[in-house]
């Protein structure tokens, strides 16, 4: 199981997200900022647990992101 954490205020909305793990991750069409689907929000943070094998493409998402709101980790 991994968890993916968001910070979304900081997000650009550049869609490198998106690119790297379209299935975890949509733009919203409201503000211009990505979001993580089915994430709960904890104040100014999104998150989500999700399987293993989810790892590899959202740590390229994390890398791709050019202001580094996003963290990845094996719980």
């Amino acid at each position: 199981m991994i968890q993916i954490v968001q910070h979304r205020h900081k997000c650009i909305g550049c869609n490198a997200c998106v690119e790297a793990a379209p299935e975890y991750w949509k733009m919203s069409k409201a503000d211009g900022k990505c979001y993580l689907k089915k994430a709960k929000q904890k104040g100014e943070y999104f998150m989500i647990n999700a399987p293993d094998f989810a790892l590899d493409e959202n740590v390229q998402a994390a890398k791709n992101c050019p202001v580094r709101i996003i963290t990845v980790k094996q719980l």
